[in-house]
């Protein structure tokens, strides 16, 4: 143990609890070093509530700063149950006991213990481990009896002396000599209560004392801040009077306070300078552990005969671009670069699953990262990229010349991807494969909505402070940020004591651990039981293990980590292929021609939405510009497209188009640089150009690509040395040596690894080809796995017109529970209805395809479940018009829910009692219907709304329908004519979906709107002079004419607003007359009701006769808006109506 320099240490912190007791310690790893220092205690012990979270990460840290660390854990036991007669078993947690690991075997038993405590109780139930449990794992460890939350303690405190003796006798018989009896003096009763029992208990059985002040955060001004994290871990607020409460005194207290605290009681502080001597291990890194695939065999030769196979079943049938002796020798390199590092293994391991998830229809990418550049991966159908054909080099992953581990990250279909994991399980052992902890922060939103919770505050005031705080996800922003930055957040807190209170707590807690979860991706599998290895933990919502080290954390305790990524685009792709496959059309998405003409027509019109890697407004831009036509200008993009790289997007262009000269920097250097037009791109290049020009070996190249990545400047400078020396030999001239040497130096900082580039560079153009080819299908299966999205949806929906493709609105009789396709069409899926339910809508197509077309509301009604279709979905349906099939009246199917409803629970009644009726049949059947009730129609304006309702969007029509020809007489446009007439400056109605307020530099407030008009959607931006004069027009649901100033980029525009106005403001001067088409007399009660107020519009009666049209004009002129004509249109009776 380090000495510090001043003195010897006198105490030191046995029970600290960090971050990782989540939602109840306060103490960050990394600060611990600066508080130990501080006080000059040279080591300190970590002892998180159930688990080893940090273990790793302590033991790093600390003995990096100098400071020993001693690894321990709180750990909650269960006492044997005891029922006492007439009463159940107690299931109440019994209490705590300390552990601390003296040595490498305590530190084996420490995770199995807290192992056993997530996985052995039942789901749900609290973590914690048997009593009987602890004689089997004792050796190594220390045991603390645990304070005033220690089972013997509450023993004590529940006035059960002999059980707490009969407890101690048998602490003391599993631990012997390293059982301490722990005191602790907060001023608590408790504390004080068991104190004088356990000394008593100490010196009777000649067990030591120790002394402990269990901090659970740094400084006592810490301690307000602390109580509100407790209260929301318990969901408790602060002004209740019973609820857990620490003190003020729970802090990290220094050698002097405590050794004050005990000073009746000097060897129980000077145990804890024993304790520490004792505890003379630490958890270390280790290197990797490679599982076996299959023991007994030989993995080498396995991995060279599976590889052997694979390539000649690749090189079958395809357009090679070398001879198969330059395919087989790439091959052999490799393995025996792959067997000398010993890790055929797992190449084995990857391709065993990979193949288990195709022969089991389970999509799987084309590759991902730098592994798409190996032959050998290429060969085992790991990935489905010839390497040779797109120049990949197997060195820039696995470089023979530095042993790091192979990396494979694995794309599967998302909605399937569990089972690959499932499979892998099963295949490699329940004990032996765990995915990956991650741990959810407090981050400045959601902690301030949890202290103002606990701090009982409005929730309507916390609601709009959090929304003061700038929310991006990709740049979070802290609380004390957003406040220098937000004057409404500082004039809050000047002016309410409370709020000023609300936002200290918030900042002290930001950014600690909230909560426990599964990495989405992360998969270990290991060579022996895993908690030999690390400790494990339960998600509560996952049956399989999880690694209680995180991601940063899990690799170097020695667990080789696979990455199982769900991607979305490769489930669309797996649908729309069996859509098209019910049309008889067979496509295998691997031998797709490069060179498709429709799908490059599309791209060089930059219709991309959907299409993966190359939707954003951005990349369609530099689409338009571009014109690819080869699948290489589509994986230069890919590998373009960042900041930093974005630089060459106009130089590469220029040079396409034969407008700029390529430079290919050396005669040399052009076949490296030819397929980029001398823009160097890729990291691959880099190495290409030092392996040509200065004789460097591919894993030298390697070297030197990381060396540039790092700009270390002396291994620069040797580099430097090495690439100029080299290119000399070869008669390079050494000025231009050096300058090609800085020069590719400038870019490799920018370059991109091509073989990620050409995986995704593939799904892209598969989903785009799909697009071109079939863009029924793929929107279908697009729109269908964004079900839960509907601002994607309406997206999809407004490209689908643009393509001249409808989208059918739902319907009961026709429509799938996800998208489908028809006769050409897209037909809405049930489930994208709001608050529907996938089960109640493949219940309700299941019960159709089993009956034949419901045929009417009260066959739907006796068919189906009302357990599963309950109320708010029959609402919703309705609203969505889904039961326009059986009833297109709307208003009048959402008014008969309760008769509907009532019929369906009456038929599930009486099928459940099997009565049928006398004729032995369906009794549903012989009934006869009862009438609907009457209801009002809707105008058209409100079945939109009610359908924006359900939807999200509207599909069927847009509310600024019937103000086309009004807006027009105003000279208002639509988006779509803006776009065409490009003009500076534009009058543009639309209905606001969105609003997202920012700051600029200067913190002026401005907006970016988000509108919809009857040809699509748009955003305007609305700087700080319009927004605050017109703050209260632009809000969602409004309808408002913007005049815009129009900056034009492709055929994309953008709109920043000069003056808002509101729809009805602008129409109001220019109403017309109207000629309403009847033809008899039921209608003229209600259009009596519509036409009340006079204005200048004329209107008369068209009465529709014999074959006849008579025409009455009405007295007087009457104010005829949008609304009203609507509002005409909508009553039963009216065929027509036209504006005059």
């Amino acid at each position: 143990m380090s000495r510090m320099p001043d003195s010897l240490p006198r105490f030191i912190h046995l029970r600290l609890h960090s971050a990782y007791s989540l939602l109840e310690g306060a103490i960050r790893i990394k600060d611990l070093p600066k508080l130990c220092k501080a006080d000059g205690m040279p080591a300190v012990a970590i002892t998180d509530t159930s688990n080893l979270f940090g273990a790793l990460e302590a033991s790093e840290i600390l003995s990096g700063a100098g400071i020993q660390p001693i690894t321990g854990v709180t750990l909650p036991v269960m006492l044997a149950e005891t029922a006492e007669p007439g009463r159940a078993a107690r299931r109440e947690l019994s209490g705590t006991l300390a552990l601390l690991a003296k040595d490498e075997q305590g530190y084996e038993n420490l995770m199995k213990l807290t192992s056993r405590a997530f996985l052995g109780p039942e789901a749900g139930d609290f973590p914690h481990v048997p009593f009987e449990l602890l004689a089997d794992h004792a050796a190594g460890l220390i045991c603390l009896t645990g304070g005033p939350a220690g089972v013997v303690n509450r023993l004590l405190a529940t006035g059960q002396r002999p059980a707490a003796q009969s407890l101690m006798d048998k602490l003391a018989g599993i631990f012997g000599d390293r059982l301490y009896v722990e005191l602790q003096r907060h001023g608590l009763d408790a504390e004080r209560q068991a104190e004088a029992a356990l000394i008593d208990m100490a010196y009777a059985m000649n067990l030591p004392l120790v002394a402990t002040n269990e901090p659970y955060f740094a400084k006592e001004v810490e301690y307000e801040a602390h109580d509100a994290m407790i209260c929301i871990a318990e969901g408790s607020y602060v002004s209740q009077a019973d609820r857990r409460r620490l003190t003020p005194d729970h802090c990290f207290k220094t050698q002097d306070e405590m050794v004050a605290l005990f000073d009746d009681l000097p060897e129980a502080i000077e145990n804890t300078i024993e304790i520490a001597r004792r505890c003379a291990y630490r958890p270390h890194t280790r290197k990797p552990i490679l599982p076996t695939f299959a023991a007994g065999t030989s993995e080498a030769d396995a991995l060279r005969q599976q590889a052997e196979e694979g390539l000649t079943a690749r090189l079958h049938g395809i357009e090679t671009v070398a001879s198969e002796e330059e395919y087989r020798a790439r091959l052999r390199f490799e393995l025996d670069v792959i067997i000398k590092m010993d890790f055929p293994g797992y190449f084995l391991i990857v391709a065993d699953f990979i193949k288990w998830a195709k022969a089991n229809d389970i999509p799987v990418g084309p590759g991902r990262g730098s592994g798409a550049g190996s032959v050998v991966a290429w060969a085992l159908t790991i990935t489905d990229l010839d390497p040779l054909r797109f120049g990949l080099l197997f060195e820039r992953f696995l470089n023979p010349e530095r042993v790091s581990m192979p990396d494979f990250d694995i794309d599967f279909c998302q909605d399937r991807r569990d089972e690959v994991i499932s499979y892998v399980q099963k295949r490699y052992g329940f004990d032996r494969v765990a995915q990956i902890i991650t741990f959810g922060k407090l981050q400045a939103r959601a902690v301030l909505r949890d202290v103002g919770r606990v701090l009982q505050l409005p929730y309507g005031q916390v609601d709009r402070l959090c929304k003061l705080v700038p929310n991006n996800p990709t740049a979070p922003v802290t609380l004390a940020e957003a406040i220098a930055g937000e004057p409404r957040l500082q004039e809050a807190r000047d002016a309410e004591e409370a709020v000023a209170k609300l936002l200290e707590i918030g900042q002290r807690l930001e950014g600690l651990y909230r909560h426990a979860s599964t990495h989405a991706a992360g998969v270990v599998i290991g060579d022996r039981p895993l908690d030999e290895l690390v400790p494990l933990y339960r998600d509560p919502r996952s049956e399989m293990p999880v690694t209680q080290f995180n991601m940063k954390w899990v690799e170097p305790a020695g667990l080789v980590k696979f990455d199982f990524l769900g991607l979305k685009t490769l489930t669309v792709l797996n649908e729309a292929v069996k859509m098209i496959a019910t049309r008889g059309v067979e496509i295998d998405l691997l031998q797709l021609p490069f060179r498709d003409e429709k799908t490059f027509a599309m791209l060089a019109r930059a219709e991309t939405v959907g299409v993966f890697q190359l939707e954003s407004s951005g990349m369609r831009d530099v689409l338009r510009k571009l014109e690819a036509d080869r699948f290489e200008d589509i994986i230069a993009l890919v590998a373009l497209y960042r900041p930093g790289p974005m630089d060459n997007i106009p130089s590469y262009i220029e040079r396409k188009h034969e407008r700029e000269k390529p430079d290919y920097l050396h005669p040399l250097l052009e076949p490296v640089l030819k397929e980029t037009y001398g823009v160097i791109i890729y990291q691959e290049q880099v190495m290409q150009i030092a392996q040509i020009l200065a004789s460097y070996s591919l894993g030298e190249a390697d070297l030197l690509r990381r060396a540039m990545g790092k700009k270390i400047k002396a291994e620069m400078e040797a580099q430097k040395e090495r690439f100029v020396t080299g290119a000399v030999a070869k008669e390079v001239d050494k000025t231009q040596a050096s300058q090609i040497f800085e020069l590719v130096d400038k870019f490799a900082g920018y370059g991109f690894n091509k073989s990620h580039a050409a995986a995704y560079a593939l799904v892209a153009y598969q989903t785009a080809w799909l697009k071109a080819n079939h863009p029924v299908e793929f929107f279908a299966a697009s729109m269908s796995l964004d079900l839960g999205n509907t601002d994607k949806l309406n997206v999809f929906k407004q490209d689908a017109q643009r393509m001249g493709i409808k989208v059918r609105p739902p319907s009961i009789n026709e429509s799938a529970a996800a998208f489908s396709v028809k006769d050409g069409d897209v037909l809405y899926a049930l489930s994208a209805i709001k608050n529907v339910g996938m089960q109640a809508m493949e219940h309700l197509v299941e019960e159709r395809n089993a009956g034949g077309p419901y045929r009417d509301l009260f066959d739907f009604a006796r068919r189906i479940n009302p357990r599963i279709i309950n109320k708010r979905a029959f609402e919703n349906l309705a609203k969505a018009g889904a039961f326009d099939c059986l009833n297109p009246h709307r208003a009048q199917v959402l008014a008969s829910v309760d008769l509907i409803l009532g019929t369906a629970n009456a038929s599930a009644n009486e099928r459940e009692s099997k009565q049928d009726n006398l004729f032995g049949g369906d009794s549903g059947a012989s009934v006869a219907n009862p009438a609907l009730p009457q209801a009002e129609p809707w105008t058209p304006i409100e079945r939109l709304n009610e359908e924006f309702n359900a939807l999200g969007f509207y599909l069927s029509g847009h509310p600024l329908d019937d103000f086309q020809t009004a807006l027009r007489r105003a000279k208002v446009v639509t988006y779509a004519e803006l776009l065409k007439r490009g003009n500076r400056a534009e009058f543009i109605a639309g209905t606001i979906t969105a609003k997202q307020e920012r700051k600029s530099k200067k913190g002026n407030p401005f907006a970016f709107i988000s509108l919809s008009d009857p040809s699509g959607q748009f955003e305007v931006v609305v700087f700080s002079d319009v927004l605050n004069a017109s703050r209260e027009l632009l809000e969602p649901g409004k309808a408002v004419v913007l005049g815009v100033e129009v900056e034009m980029n492709g055929d994309e525009a953008k709109l920043l607003a000069q003056s808002v106005r509101s729809v009805d403001n602008v129409v109001a001067d220019t109403s017309d007359g109207l000629k309403i088409f009847i033809e008899d007399d039921k209608p003229l009660a209600a259009l009596k009701t519509r036409l009340t107020e006079k204005g200048k519009g004329p209107v008369s009666l068209i009465l529709l006769t014999g074959g006849r049209e008579v025409e009455i004009q009405l007295k007087g002129s009457y104010k005829v808006t949008p609304q009203i004509r609507g509002a005409i249109k909508s009553v039963p009776g009216v065929v027509m109506v036209e504006e005059v």
